[in-house]
């Protein structure tokens, strides 16, 4: 049986900020399934509620070199729905509201780095593969390499979910806090344009680098969506592999959705109306059936395409229907989009907050489901659209892409809407013409049970990433 040990800043259902942390319990549920020991490291954070925190047990306690300081780190333990979880517990660097954005963000993931691996003999599971996520673990693979040559058995697979974050800090950490040797900046291997990068070091030094789908690994290797590490992916092009990450569907599922306001599946698709309606009467716009909805939930950032939202909508766009919007992100776009609101309550909602009774009520509710991103690695948003039969209006790009097949109105093909280019104007034509073939109910209605017949399980990437795993254990090759 292989052993795989996944080391992420953030996993459901104990602590999340984004899709990363749906994805890394959802996919370990599934390789376990498939007969991989797949286990889950977190940091300890004290956020993480009560339900979980009081049931966890400490196994472990020791020291941890953080450069020149000695930094006391516990473990604590908890099986969670048949999963191994472990969390690296320091109240200095994990005590703390929030998961990111604190002054020494450097020091607390390189804590944590050291932390998994110093642990790996102490909670009695020496894993064939580290199983890395994002920058937050990025120089475990160097930290590996270079100080615990008892490991040099282990081999690591370092994912990439979003390349625009990358863990971009001063050069004297290196050696003030990570504890590595001056050559690895000099010889460019974690140097990024005068810092030091945990993204970089990830890339250059794992064994195989994935990213969450085809589309977004090629876009990466251009210098429009490389981040300026297009270069060190391109040359590392041949063990870098695109693969769509999938939702738990047994978590969003209509059929069974105890969060919505009535439950439906493809043969009782007719109920799905039930939901539009109490969801209006709930956020208090007019209820009207036959209108149609829009829905996003979303992060209220660049990346997710609000821009062209507050542009077209500011210049006087006006929707046959209703938009409705949930999410948290930047000052500027959530007082634009409360602005906007103010403007039109008669046709616009907007909810800014986490809340995920409301995401599935929108999800259900909704006739279309609006991503216009400026990019997307992934997405997750348009795949749990599709599980409620709600069709997704989303930009050309990363997994949008390799999840949405445009309509085709003469032949019913099809599940989602797509425009090419980042432009408002080509967004709202799109919507003008999604609406105007809402109007054809039997069309309509076709496509939805498309969305519904979609499969973006986590099946089929499970196998993928089974057959990494034997790729670098040498028991298979991977095509």
């Amino acid at each position: 049986m292989i052993k795989v040990l996944f080391a992420a800043s953030e996993a459901v259902p104990f602590i999340k900020s984004g899709g990363l942390g749906d994805v890394i319990y959802s996919l370990v549920k599934e390789l376990r399934g498939i007969g991989i020991d797949a286990r889950i490291m977190i940091p300890n954070y004290s956020d993480i509620s009560f339900e979980y925190s009081n049931k966890m047990d400490k196994i472990e306690a020791f020291n941890v070199n953080v450069g020149w300081r000695r930094q006391y780190c516990g473990i604590k333990y908890l099986e969670h729905g048949g999963i191994p979880c472990y969390f690296v517990d320091n109240e200095y660097y994990f005590n703390r509201g929030g998961l990111y954005g604190y002054f020494d963000e450097a020091e607390r993931f390189s804590f944590f780095s050291r932390g998994v691996i110093e642990s790996l003999e102490k909670i009695d599971f020496i894993p064939d593969i580290i199983h890395l996520h994002d920058w937050h673990t990025g120089m475990i693979p160097p930290i590996l390499e270079k100080d615990y040559p008892q490991y040099n058995h282990i081999k690591t697979v370092f994912t990439i979910h979003n390349l625009y974050y990358q863990g971009v800090f001063p050069r004297e950490i290196l050696g003030d806090i990570l504890g590595l040797e001056e050559k690895l900046y000099s010889n460019g291997d974690v140097e990024f344009y005068g810092g030091v990068s945990f993204m970089k070091a990830g890339i250059k030094f794992s064994d195989i680098i994935t990213t969450v789908s085809r589309t977004y690994a090629d876009e990466i290797k251009t210098p429009e969506y490389g981040e300026k590490l297009d270069g060190v992916l391109r040359s590392r092009s041949s063990v870098l592999y695109g693969i769509e990450n999938g939702i738990d569907y047994n978590l969003y599922n209509p059929k069974t959705d105890d969060l919505i306001f009535e439950k439906y599946n493809k043969e009782s698709i007719h109920k799905k109306i039930k939901n539009k309606t109490e969801l209006q009467k709930q956020l208090g716009l007019p209820i009207e059936e036959n209108i149609p909805l829009i829905g996003m939930v979303t992060r209220l950032v660049k990346q997710k395409g609000i821009d062209l939202i507050l542009t077209k909508w500011n210049d006087g766009y006006e929707i046959e229907g209703q938009l409705v919007v949930l999410g948290m992100g930047e000052q500027y776009y959530e007082e634009m989009l409360y602005s906007l609101r103010d403007r039109h309550p008669d046709k616009i909602s907007v909810s800014i907050q986490f809340d995920d009774e409301l995401a599935h009520k929108i999800y259900a509710a909704s006739d279309l489901f609006l991503m216009p991103s400026l990019f997307e690695p992934c997405g997750l948003g348009q795949m749990i659209a599709l599980r409620y039969g709600t069709l997704p209006l989303v930009r050309r790009t990363g997994g949008l892409n390799d999840t949405i097949t445009p309509v085709n109105e003469y032949t019913g093909e099809g599940n989602g809407f797509v425009f090419n280019h980042y432009n408002p104007k080509e967004m709202t034509d799109m919507i003008d013409y999604a609406l105007n073939i809402y109007k054809n109910e039997e069309l309509w209605r076709r496509i939805m049970l498309n969305a519904l017949n979609s499969d973006n399980s986590w099946k089929k990437s499970s196998e993928e990433y089974e057959k990494l795993y034997k790729k670098l254990m040498g028991r298979a090759e991977c095509t």
